[in-house]
Protein backbone atom coordinates (compact mmCIF):
# COMPACT_ATOMS: atom_id res chain seq x y z
CA UNK A 1 0.00 0.00 0.00
CA UNK A 2 1.43 3.34 -1.03
CA UNK A 3 1.92 6.29 1.36
CA UNK A 4 1.69 9.98 0.65
CA UNK A 5 4.74 11.97 1.59
CA UNK A 6 5.40 14.17 3.35
CA UNK A 7 3.23 13.63 6.42
CA UNK A 8 2.54 17.12 7.74
CA UNK A 9 3.61 17.26 11.37
CA UNK A 10 3.66 13.50 11.65
CA UNK A 11 -0.09 13.38 12.34
CA UNK A 12 -2.27 10.73 10.69
CA UNK A 13 -5.95 11.52 10.25
CA UNK A 14 -8.41 8.88 11.40
CA UNK A 15 -11.15 7.65 9.11
CA UNK A 16 -13.61 7.73 12.02
CA UNK A 17 -14.20 10.23 14.83
CA UNK A 18 -11.88 8.59 17.34
CA UNK A 19 -9.63 10.36 19.84
CA UNK A 20 -6.26 8.75 19.08
CA UNK A 21 -2.71 9.80 19.88
CA UNK A 22 -1.90 9.88 16.18
CA UNK A 23 -4.63 12.38 15.23
CA UNK A 24 -4.39 14.85 18.13
CA UNK A 25 -3.96 18.52 17.15
CA UNK A 26 -2.39 20.83 19.71
CA UNK A 27 -3.62 24.42 19.76
CA UNK A 28 -0.12 25.92 19.95
CA UNK A 29 2.20 23.02 19.14
CA UNK A 30 4.24 23.72 15.99
CA UNK A 31 4.12 20.01 15.18
CA UNK A 32 0.43 20.41 14.58
CA UNK A 33 1.01 22.85 11.77
CA UNK A 34 0.45 25.86 14.05
CA UNK A 35 -3.23 25.15 14.45
CA UNK A 36 -3.94 28.59 15.87
CA UNK A 37 -3.01 30.12 12.54
CA UNK A 38 -5.25 27.77 10.55
CA UNK A 39 -8.38 27.50 12.65
CA UNK A 40 -9.78 30.51 14.52
CA UNK A 41 -11.27 29.86 17.96
CA UNK A 42 -14.99 30.28 18.55
CA UNK A 43 -15.59 33.79 19.86
CA UNK A 44 -18.79 34.81 21.61
CA UNK A 45 -19.93 38.12 20.25
CA UNK A 46 -22.34 38.74 23.09
CA UNK A 47 -21.10 40.21 26.37
CA UNK A 48 -21.78 38.33 29.58
CA UNK A 49 -23.67 40.55 32.02
CA UNK A 50 -21.98 39.25 35.15
CA UNK A 51 -22.87 42.31 37.24
CA UNK A 52 -26.46 42.67 36.06
CA UNK A 53 -27.77 46.20 35.86
CA UNK A 54 -24.74 48.28 36.82
CA UNK A 55 -26.42 51.71 36.90
CA UNK A 56 -27.17 53.36 40.24
CA UNK A 57 -29.33 56.33 39.23
CA UNK A 58 -33.08 56.47 39.64
CA UNK A 59 -33.35 57.39 43.32
CA UNK A 60 -33.97 61.10 42.75
CA UNK A 61 -36.44 60.38 39.95
CA UNK A 62 -38.50 58.41 42.45
CA UNK A 63 -38.61 61.00 45.22
CA UNK A 64 -38.15 64.38 43.55
CA UNK A 65 -38.30 66.52 40.45
CA UNK A 66 -36.03 68.75 38.35
CA UNK A 67 -36.63 72.46 37.82
CA UNK A 68 -34.57 75.18 36.07
CA UNK A 69 -32.99 78.23 37.67
CA UNK A 70 -30.90 81.11 36.36
CA UNK A 71 -28.75 82.14 39.35
CA UNK A 72 -25.51 81.03 40.99
CA UNK A 73 -27.42 80.29 44.15
CA UNK A 74 -30.83 78.97 45.17
CA UNK A 75 -32.31 80.43 48.36
CA UNK A 76 -35.41 79.28 50.18
CA UNK A 77 -37.07 80.02 53.51
CA UNK A 78 -38.65 77.55 55.88
CA UNK A 79 -41.20 78.28 58.58
CA UNK A 80 -40.16 78.02 62.20
CA UNK A 81 -42.26 76.65 64.99
CA UNK A 82 -45.41 78.49 65.98
CA UNK A 83 -44.69 77.94 69.68
CA UNK A 84 -41.25 78.49 71.14
CA UNK A 85 -39.85 76.57 74.08
CA UNK A 86 -36.67 77.33 75.99
CA UNK A 87 -34.53 74.54 77.37
CA UNK A 88 -31.40 74.46 79.56
CA UNK A 89 -32.78 77.27 81.72
CA UNK A 90 -32.36 77.21 85.49
CA UNK A 91 -33.86 78.68 88.67
CA UNK A 92 -31.26 81.22 89.74
CA UNK A 93 -32.98 82.65 92.85
CA UNK A 94 -35.92 81.85 95.09
CA UNK A 95 -36.37 85.12 96.97
CA UNK A 96 -39.68 84.40 98.74
CA UNK A 97 -42.63 82.04 98.74
CA UNK A 98 -43.87 81.22 95.25
CA UNK A 99 -41.38 83.64 93.64
CA UNK A 100 -38.47 82.49 91.49
CA UNK A 101 -36.25 83.86 88.75
CA UNK A 102 -35.75 81.68 85.67
CA UNK A 103 -32.50 82.50 83.89
CA UNK A 104 -32.69 81.98 80.12
CA UNK A 105 -29.20 81.76 78.50
CA UNK A 106 -28.75 82.99 74.95
CA UNK A 107 -28.37 79.41 73.68
CA UNK A 108 -31.44 78.00 75.41
CA UNK A 109 -34.05 78.29 72.65
CA UNK A 110 -34.95 74.95 71.08
CA UNK A 111 -35.90 76.78 67.89
CA UNK A 112 -32.95 77.23 65.49
CA UNK A 113 -31.98 80.85 65.05
CA UNK A 114 -33.82 82.19 68.11
CA UNK A 115 -32.27 83.19 71.39
CA UNK A 116 -31.94 86.20 73.64
CA UNK A 117 -33.37 88.79 71.27
CA UNK A 118 -36.62 86.87 70.99
CA UNK A 119 -37.24 86.03 74.65
CA UNK A 120 -38.74 89.46 75.29
CA UNK A 121 -41.78 89.60 73.04
CA UNK A 122 -42.35 85.86 73.22
CA UNK A 123 -42.32 85.64 77.02
CA UNK A 124 -43.86 88.73 78.63
CA UNK A 125 -45.49 89.95 81.81
CA UNK A 126 -48.83 88.25 82.60
CA UNK A 127 -47.96 85.23 80.43
CA UNK A 128 -48.70 81.83 81.92
CA UNK A 129 -45.85 79.34 81.56
CA UNK A 130 -45.07 75.70 82.24
CA UNK A 131 -41.75 75.01 84.00
CA UNK A 132 -40.42 71.44 83.84
CA UNK A 133 -37.30 69.92 85.33
CA UNK A 134 -36.10 67.71 82.45
CA UNK A 135 -34.21 65.39 84.83
CA UNK A 136 -36.81 64.78 87.52
CA UNK A 137 -40.01 65.50 85.59
CA UNK A 138 -41.30 67.92 88.25
CA UNK A 139 -43.70 70.42 86.64
CA UNK A 140 -44.91 73.78 87.95
CA UNK A 141 -47.27 76.26 86.30
CA UNK A 142 -46.69 79.95 86.94
CA UNK A 143 -47.44 83.47 85.76
CA UNK A 144 -44.71 85.86 84.64
CA UNK A 145 -44.43 89.06 86.70
CA UNK A 146 -41.36 90.58 85.02
CA UNK A 147 -38.92 89.98 82.16
CA UNK A 148 -35.49 91.61 82.19
CA UNK A 149 -33.49 91.27 78.98
CA UNK A 150 -29.68 91.52 78.88
CA UNK A 151 -29.63 90.94 82.61
CA UNK A 152 -26.15 89.46 82.54
CA UNK A 153 -27.10 87.03 85.28
CA UNK A 154 -23.92 86.07 87.12
CA UNK A 155 -21.29 84.53 84.88
CA UNK A 156 -23.72 84.19 81.96
CA UNK A 157 -23.42 87.21 79.71
CA UNK A 158 -26.57 88.74 78.20
CA UNK A 159 -28.89 86.19 79.77
CA UNK A 160 -32.60 87.03 80.20
CA UNK A 161 -34.22 86.79 83.63
CA UNK A 162 -37.90 85.83 83.85
CA UNK A 163 -39.55 86.27 87.28
CA UNK A 164 -42.29 83.68 87.80
CA UNK A 165 -45.03 83.34 90.44
CA UNK A 166 -46.32 79.82 91.00
CA UNK A 167 -50.10 79.21 90.94
CA UNK A 168 -50.25 76.31 93.40
CA UNK A 169 -46.85 75.66 94.92
CA UNK A 170 -45.68 77.77 97.79
CA UNK A 171 -42.20 77.83 96.31
CA UNK A 172 -40.40 77.08 93.08
CA UNK A 173 -37.68 75.33 95.03
CA UNK A 174 -39.15 71.93 94.12
CA UNK A 175 -37.82 72.46 90.60
CA UNK A 176 -34.31 72.68 92.00
CA UNK A 177 -32.23 75.81 92.41
CA UNK A 178 -28.85 75.74 90.71
CA UNK A 179 -26.53 77.10 88.07
CA UNK A 180 -26.42 76.47 84.34
CA UNK A 181 -26.31 72.72 83.65
CA UNK A 182 -27.65 71.91 87.14
CA UNK A 183 -31.37 71.05 87.35
CA UNK A 184 -32.08 72.09 83.73
CA UNK A 185 -35.50 73.68 83.28
CA UNK A 186 -37.66 73.77 80.14
CA UNK A 187 -40.12 76.65 79.84
CA UNK A 188 -42.90 77.40 77.37
CA UNK A 189 -45.89 79.78 77.26
CA UNK A 190 -49.39 78.32 77.22
CA UNK A 191 -51.50 81.48 77.62
CA UNK A 192 -51.89 84.65 79.69
CA UNK A 193 -53.96 86.06 82.54
CA UNK A 194 -54.96 89.69 83.21
CA UNK A 195 -56.97 91.43 85.92
CA UNK A 196 -60.17 93.28 85.13
CA UNK A 197 -59.82 96.69 83.59
CA UNK A 198 -56.10 96.40 82.83
CA UNK A 199 -54.27 97.18 79.62
CA UNK A 200 -52.52 94.58 77.52
CA UNK A 201 -48.79 94.10 77.47
CA UNK A 202 -47.15 96.68 75.18
CA UNK A 203 -44.25 94.32 74.47
CA UNK A 204 -46.51 91.51 73.29
CA UNK A 205 -46.26 91.06 69.53
CA UNK A 206 -46.24 87.79 67.63
CA UNK A 207 -43.63 88.23 64.90
CA UNK A 208 -43.43 85.42 62.35
CA UNK A 209 -39.95 83.93 62.17
CA UNK A 210 -38.36 81.95 59.37
CA UNK A 211 -35.03 80.31 58.68
CA UNK A 212 -33.29 80.83 55.37
CA UNK A 213 -31.16 78.22 53.58
CA UNK A 214 -29.18 78.22 50.37
CA UNK A 215 -27.29 75.93 48.06
CA UNK A 216 -25.03 76.45 45.05
CA UNK A 217 -24.90 74.39 41.84
CA UNK A 218 -21.76 72.57 40.74
CA UNK A 219 -20.57 71.84 37.21
CA UNK A 220 -20.16 68.13 36.46
CA UNK A 221 -18.19 67.04 33.39
CA UNK A 222 -17.09 63.84 31.67
CA UNK A 223 -15.51 62.97 28.32
CA UNK A 224 -15.06 59.99 26.02
CA UNK A 225 -12.33 59.87 23.34
CA UNK A 226 -11.49 57.42 20.55
CA UNK A 227 -8.81 57.83 17.89
CA UNK A 228 -9.59 57.89 14.18
CA UNK A 229 -7.60 54.70 13.58
CA UNK A 230 -9.65 52.76 16.11
CA UNK A 231 -12.90 53.87 14.50
CA UNK A 232 -11.71 52.37 11.19
CA UNK A 233 -11.37 48.91 12.76
CA UNK A 234 -14.93 47.74 12.86
CA UNK A 235 -15.75 45.27 15.59
CA UNK A 236 -19.34 44.44 16.40
CA UNK A 237 -20.46 43.65 19.93
CA UNK A 238 -23.92 42.41 20.85
CA UNK A 239 -25.07 44.18 24.01
CA UNK A 240 -28.08 44.67 26.25
CA UNK A 241 -27.52 48.05 27.91
CA UNK A 242 -28.82 49.24 31.27
CA UNK A 243 -31.01 51.86 29.64
CA UNK A 244 -33.20 49.15 28.09
CA UNK A 245 -31.77 49.04 24.56
CA UNK A 246 -30.23 45.97 22.97
CA UNK A 247 -28.56 45.02 19.70
CA UNK A 248 -25.15 45.52 18.09
CA UNK A 249 -22.75 48.36 18.77
CA UNK A 250 -19.60 49.35 16.95
CA UNK A 251 -16.86 51.49 18.58
CA UNK A 252 -19.45 53.58 20.48
CA UNK A 253 -19.90 50.74 22.96
CA UNK A 254 -17.51 52.52 25.35
CA UNK A 255 -19.26 55.83 24.72
CA UNK A 256 -22.51 54.25 25.81
CA UNK A 257 -20.95 53.20 29.11
CA UNK A 258 -19.42 56.64 29.61
CA UNK A 259 -22.88 58.12 29.22
CA UNK A 260 -24.37 55.69 31.73
CA UNK A 261 -21.60 56.44 34.21
CA UNK A 262 -22.16 60.19 33.78
CA UNK A 263 -25.87 59.68 34.49
CA UNK A 264 -24.88 58.01 37.75
CA UNK A 265 -22.51 60.86 38.58
CA UNK A 266 -25.38 63.34 38.26
CA UNK A 267 -27.23 61.57 41.05
CA UNK A 268 -24.26 60.53 43.17
CA UNK A 269 -23.00 64.13 43.28
CA UNK A 270 -26.38 65.27 44.59
CA UNK A 271 -26.33 62.61 47.29
CA UNK A 272 -22.70 62.83 48.42
CA UNK A 273 -22.06 66.56 47.75
CA UNK A 274 -20.23 68.64 50.34
CA UNK A 275 -19.67 72.40 50.56
CA UNK A 276 -16.07 73.49 50.65
CA UNK A 277 -15.29 75.13 53.98
CA UNK A 278 -12.19 76.08 55.93
CA UNK A 279 -12.39 77.08 59.59
CA UNK A 280 -16.16 76.84 59.42
CA UNK A 281 -16.52 79.25 56.48
CA UNK A 282 -19.31 78.28 54.12
CA UNK A 283 -18.31 77.46 50.56
CA UNK A 284 -20.56 80.23 49.22
CA UNK A 285 -18.00 82.93 49.95
CA UNK A 286 -18.45 86.58 49.10
CA UNK A 287 -16.30 86.24 46.01
CA UNK A 288 -18.70 83.65 44.64
CA UNK A 289 -15.99 81.01 44.29
CA UNK A 290 -14.29 79.16 47.08
CA UNK A 291 -11.01 77.33 46.60
CA UNK A 292 -11.14 73.89 48.14
CA UNK A 293 -7.81 73.31 49.86
CA UNK A 294 -6.99 77.00 50.25
CA UNK A 295 -4.59 77.45 53.12
CA UNK A 296 -3.58 73.80 53.09
CA UNK A 297 -0.04 72.40 53.13
CA UNK A 298 2.24 74.35 50.74
CA UNK A 299 2.79 72.56 47.48
CA UNK A 300 -0.82 71.47 47.06
CA UNK A 301 -2.72 73.23 44.31
CA UNK A 302 -6.18 74.44 45.39
CA UNK A 303 -9.18 73.67 43.20
CA UNK A 304 -11.59 76.43 42.26
CA UNK A 305 -14.70 74.60 43.41
CA UNK A 306 -17.15 75.75 46.06
CA UNK A 307 -18.91 72.40 46.35
CA UNK A 308 -22.59 71.81 46.99
CA UNK A 309 -24.71 70.44 49.82
CA UNK A 310 -25.84 66.90 49.07
CA UNK A 311 -28.55 64.81 50.68
CA UNK A 312 -26.36 63.18 53.33
CA UNK A 313 -24.73 66.49 54.28
CA UNK A 314 -28.12 68.24 54.57
CA UNK A 315 -29.53 65.56 56.87
CA UNK A 316 -26.39 65.53 59.01
CA UNK A 317 -26.57 69.31 59.37
CA UNK A 318 -30.31 69.86 59.75
CA UNK A 319 -31.97 66.46 60.04
CA UNK A 320 -32.12 63.49 62.39
CA UNK A 321 -29.43 60.84 62.88
CA UNK A 322 -30.28 57.34 64.08
CA UNK A 323 -27.05 55.63 65.17
CA UNK A 324 -26.73 51.92 65.79
CA UNK A 325 -30.23 51.10 64.59
CA UNK A 326 -30.98 47.41 65.17
CA UNK A 327 -34.16 46.64 63.28
CA UNK A 328 -33.92 42.88 63.72
CA UNK A 329 -33.89 42.98 67.52
CA UNK A 330 -37.29 44.54 68.01
CA UNK A 331 -39.57 47.50 67.45
CA UNK A 332 -38.25 49.68 70.30
CA UNK A 333 -35.55 51.38 68.20
CA UNK A 334 -38.02 52.19 65.46
CA UNK A 335 -40.49 53.62 67.96
CA UNK A 336 -37.82 56.12 69.01
CA UNK A 337 -37.87 57.40 65.45
CA UNK A 338 -41.66 57.75 65.55
CA UNK A 339 -41.48 59.75 68.78
CA UNK A 340 -38.94 62.06 67.19
CA UNK A 341 -41.10 62.47 64.06
CA UNK A 342 -43.94 63.54 66.34
CA UNK A 343 -41.82 66.49 67.49
CA UNK A 344 -41.14 67.51 63.87
CA UNK A 345 -43.54 67.80 60.96
CA UNK A 346 -45.35 64.51 61.66
CA UNK A 347 -45.67 63.79 57.94
CA UNK A 348 -47.85 60.73 57.55
CA UNK A 349 -46.28 59.02 54.53
CA UNK A 350 -42.57 58.26 54.41
CA UNK A 351 -40.21 56.21 52.26
CA UNK A 352 -37.36 54.02 53.54
CA UNK A 353 -34.35 53.46 51.28
CA UNK A 354 -32.15 50.87 52.99
CA UNK A 355 -29.10 48.72 52.41
CA UNK A 356 -29.61 44.96 52.28
CA UNK A 357 -28.77 44.21 55.92
CA UNK A 358 -31.11 46.87 57.28
CA UNK A 359 -33.80 45.92 54.76
CA UNK A 360 -33.75 42.33 55.99
CA UNK A 361 -33.66 43.57 59.57
CA UNK A 362 -36.93 45.42 58.98
CA UNK A 363 -38.47 42.24 57.56
CA UNK A 364 -37.42 40.31 60.68
CA UNK A 365 -38.72 43.06 62.96
CA UNK A 366 -42.12 43.15 61.25
CA UNK A 367 -42.37 39.37 61.17
CA UNK A 368 -41.81 39.12 64.92
CA UNK A 369 -44.70 41.45 65.74
CA UNK A 370 -47.12 39.94 63.23
CA UNK A 371 -49.99 37.79 64.45
CA UNK A 372 -48.84 34.84 62.32
CA UNK A 373 -45.28 34.68 63.70
CA UNK A 374 -44.33 31.12 64.66
CA UNK A 375 -40.96 29.45 65.07
CA UNK A 376 -39.01 32.16 63.30
CA UNK A 377 -41.32 32.34 60.25
CA UNK A 378 -44.31 34.61 59.71
CA UNK A 379 -47.32 32.79 58.27
CA UNK A 380 -50.50 34.35 56.99
CA UNK A 381 -48.83 37.45 55.58
CA UNK A 382 -50.20 38.67 52.26
CA UNK A 383 -52.36 35.51 51.90
CA UNK A 384 -49.46 33.19 52.76
CA UNK A 385 -49.95 29.94 54.58
CA UNK A 386 -47.85 27.01 55.76
CA UNK A 387 -48.86 25.01 52.69
CA UNK A 388 -47.78 27.55 50.10
CA UNK A 389 -44.69 29.54 49.20
CA UNK A 390 -43.92 32.23 51.77
CA UNK A 391 -43.55 35.93 51.14
CA UNK A 392 -40.98 36.85 53.78
CA UNK A 393 -40.54 40.46 52.64
CA UNK A 394 -42.53 43.56 53.52
CA UNK A 395 -42.89 46.42 51.05
CA UNK A 396 -44.98 48.64 53.30
CA UNK A 397 -46.33 48.85 56.82
CA UNK A 398 -48.11 51.20 59.21
CA UNK A 399 -46.98 52.00 62.72
CA UNK A 400 -48.87 54.44 64.90
CA UNK A 401 -50.21 57.15 62.58
CA UNK A 402 -47.40 56.76 60.00
CA UNK A 403 -47.23 54.82 56.75
CA UNK A 404 -43.84 53.55 55.53
CA UNK A 405 -42.87 52.21 52.12
CA UNK A 406 -39.64 50.23 52.14
CA UNK A 407 -37.23 49.37 49.37
CA UNK A 408 -33.64 48.25 49.00
CA UNK A 409 -31.40 51.05 47.70
CA UNK A 410 -28.86 49.74 45.21
CA UNK A 411 -26.48 52.65 45.86
CA UNK A 412 -25.98 51.39 49.42
CA UNK A 413 -25.46 47.80 48.25
CA UNK A 414 -23.16 48.17 45.23
CA UNK A 415 -19.61 47.06 46.04
CA UNK A 416 -18.14 49.93 44.02
CA UNK A 417 -19.96 52.61 46.05
CA UNK A 418 -21.46 52.67 49.57
CA UNK A 419 -21.84 48.91 49.56
CA UNK A 420 -18.08 48.34 49.90
CA UNK A 421 -17.56 45.33 52.16
CA UNK A 422 -16.22 46.19 55.60
CA UNK A 423 -16.99 49.90 55.30
CA UNK A 424 -19.34 50.98 58.10
CA UNK A 425 -21.33 54.09 57.38
CA UNK A 426 -24.84 54.82 56.13
CA UNK A 427 -27.41 52.05 56.41
CA UNK A 428 -30.40 53.89 54.97
CA UNK A 429 -32.44 57.06 54.84
CA UNK A 430 -36.04 57.98 55.66
CA UNK A 431 -37.53 60.56 53.29
CA UNK A 432 -40.97 62.15 53.72
CA UNK A 433 -43.35 61.86 50.79
CA UNK A 434 -45.40 64.69 49.35
CA UNK A 435 -44.59 68.37 49.00
CA UNK A 436 -43.76 71.36 51.18
CA UNK A 437 -44.81 75.00 51.01
CA UNK A 438 -41.91 77.47 50.88
CA UNK A 439 -41.42 81.12 50.00
CA UNK A 440 -39.61 81.55 46.69
CA UNK A 441 -37.32 84.61 46.81
CA UNK A 442 -37.40 85.03 43.02
CA UNK A 443 -41.13 84.62 42.44
CA UNK A 444 -42.02 86.46 45.64
CA UNK A 445 -44.78 84.01 46.56
CA UNK A 446 -45.40 80.73 48.35
CA UNK A 447 -44.88 77.68 46.16
CA UNK A 448 -45.22 73.94 46.64
CA UNK A 449 -42.18 71.78 45.92
CA UNK A 450 -41.21 68.18 46.66
CA UNK A 451 -39.13 67.95 49.80
CA UNK A 452 -36.28 66.73 47.62
CA UNK A 453 -35.73 68.22 44.16
CA UNK A 454 -32.93 69.22 41.78
CA UNK A 455 -32.37 72.70 40.39
CA UNK A 456 -30.32 73.05 37.19
CA UNK A 457 -29.00 76.11 35.36
CA UNK A 458 -30.98 77.05 32.27
CA UNK A 459 -31.99 80.12 30.30
CA UNK A 460 -33.25 80.96 26.84
CA UNK A 461 -29.65 81.01 25.62
CA UNK A 462 -28.36 77.79 27.21
CA UNK A 463 -29.87 74.79 28.91
CA UNK A 464 -27.29 73.15 31.19
CA UNK A 465 -29.46 70.35 32.52
CA UNK A 466 -27.73 67.74 30.31
CA UNK A 467 -25.39 68.98 27.58
CA UNK A 468 -23.79 66.63 25.07
CA UNK A 469 -21.59 67.54 22.07
CA UNK A 470 -18.85 66.10 19.81
CA UNK A 471 -15.50 67.67 18.92
CA UNK A 472 -12.45 66.57 16.90
CA UNK A 473 -12.15 65.46 13.27
CA UNK A 474 -13.72 61.98 13.45
CA UNK A 475 -17.29 60.76 13.57
CA UNK A 476 -18.82 63.63 11.65
CA UNK A 477 -17.29 66.42 13.74
CA UNK A 478 -14.77 68.78 12.14
CA UNK A 479 -13.93 71.24 14.88
CA UNK A 480 -10.16 70.74 15.23
CA UNK A 481 -7.15 68.91 13.80
CA UNK A 482 -7.29 66.29 16.54
CA UNK A 483 -7.34 62.83 14.92
CA UNK A 484 -9.97 61.58 17.34
CA UNK A 485 -13.59 61.92 18.29
CA UNK A 486 -14.34 63.43 21.69
CA UNK A 487 -17.81 63.12 23.21
CA UNK A 488 -18.39 65.67 25.99
CA UNK A 489 -20.95 65.63 28.81
CA UNK A 490 -21.80 68.54 31.13
CA UNK A 491 -24.42 69.47 33.69
CA UNK A 492 -24.74 72.23 36.29
CA UNK A 493 -27.08 71.46 39.15
CA UNK A 494 -27.66 71.31 42.90
CA UNK A 495 -30.02 69.53 45.28
CA UNK A 496 -32.58 71.33 47.42
CA UNK A 497 -33.37 69.47 50.64
CA UNK A 498 -36.34 71.21 52.23
CA UNK A 499 -37.68 70.49 55.70
CA UNK A 500 -34.62 68.35 56.50
CA UNK A 501 -35.89 68.08 60.09
CA UNK A 502 -38.30 65.42 58.77
CA UNK A 503 -35.51 63.26 57.28
CA UNK A 504 -33.75 60.48 59.17
CA UNK A 505 -30.30 59.11 58.37
CA UNK A 506 -29.53 55.58 59.57
CA UNK A 507 -25.88 55.19 60.51
CA UNK A 508 -23.99 52.11 61.66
Amino acid sequence: MGQIAPIYGGILPSLTQQALQSNYLSFTDAAGGNFAQQYLPEVYEAEVERYGNRTLSGFLRMVGAEMPMTSDQVVWSEQNRLHIAYDNCFISTNADAGNGVVTVPTSSSVLPGTGLNQVLGVVNQNDTVVLMNTNTGVTIKAVVSAVVADAGAGAIANATEVTCLAFQETTLLTLGVGAQGVNPIKMFVYGSVFAKGTAGNPNKSAQPQFTQFHNTPIIIKDRYQISGSDTAQIGWVEVATEDGTSGYLWYLKSESETRLRFDDYLEMAMIEGEKAAINGVDGAAADGMFQAGKGAVPGFTPVNAHGTEGLFAAIQARGNIMSGFAAGTGISDFDQILKNLDTQGAIEENMLFLNRATDLGFDDMLAQISSGYAGGTAYGLFENSEQMALNLGFSGFRRGSYDFYKTSWKYLNDASTRGAVGTPGIDGVLIPAGTSTVYDQVLGTNIRRPFLHVRYRASQADDRRYKNWITGSVGGAYTSDLDAMEVHFLSERCLVTQAANNFVLFQA
